[in-house]
């Protein structure tokens, strides 16, 4: 199974870390360990001071397919989900000034929340899904998929380029604007419109 994470695919969030807006999508992987276990807390790791949430989208992959097109891509996928994809930025900080990959701030263990459940997407206008985030009760992100640079479909034809996408492979759609640092004991709550999708409690 291939965990693949779309960067910068809203544009608001690419301007508040200060990162140019992309003409084609960015990528980068997380192993399989880094699916955080259902029903577990996030434990913030000893090696960081600054882990961050970053809410997203979440496409499981339900067919085989290599070179897709653009018009066939909505074949691939029947179910959406919502994940986060816990980030070290103070890591990701150190190796973007080095120009050294950066992969370690992405991929430890855990790193990849999903939720325990995933919507029909035949119940969702894929142009138009609203997703959120509560910390502690406050919402503190908000987002929309009409606001993707970058389209499902879009996403789909275009890393089939790179891979051969199978059965199980979970495509992390990008974050919106309002990421921030996580505390020990925050609880987080994502919802797709008004559906609670997971609870984390922060350790």
């Amino acid at each position: 199974m291939k965990i693949i994470c779309i960067g910068r695919n809203y544009a608001n969030h690419a301007k508040e870390l200060g990162n140019t807006i992309p003409s084609e999508p960015l990528f980068f992987l997380k192993p399989e360990t880094a699916i955080q276990p259902k029903g577990h807390p996030f434990f913030i790791p000893d090696f960081s001071n600054e882990i961050h949430y970053e809410l997203e989208l979440v496409v499981r992959i339900d067919r085989i397919g290599k070179n897709i097109d653009e018009k066939f891509a909505h074949k691939y996928y029947s179910q959406i989900g919502l994940g986060i994809d816990f980030t070290a930025r103070d890591i990701q900080k150190k190796c973007k000034e080095k120009g050294l990959p950066w992969e370690k701030a992405k991929g430890f263990d855990g790193s990849a929340q999903i939720s325990r459940r995933f919507i029909d997407k035949s119940e969702l206008d894929l142009n138009n899904i609203t997703f959120s985030l509560e910390r502690n009760g406050e919402q503190v992100q908000n987002g929309n998929s009409k606001d993707m640079l970058f389209s499902i479909d879009k996403l789909i034809a275009y890393l089939s380029q790179f891979y051969t996408l199978k059965i199980g492979d979970l495509i992390y759609t990008g974050t919106p604007e309002g990421v921030g640092k996580v505390e020990q004991d925050d609880i987080l709550k994502g919802f797709i419109g008004k559906r609670e999708m997971f609870i984390v409690p922060i350790k």
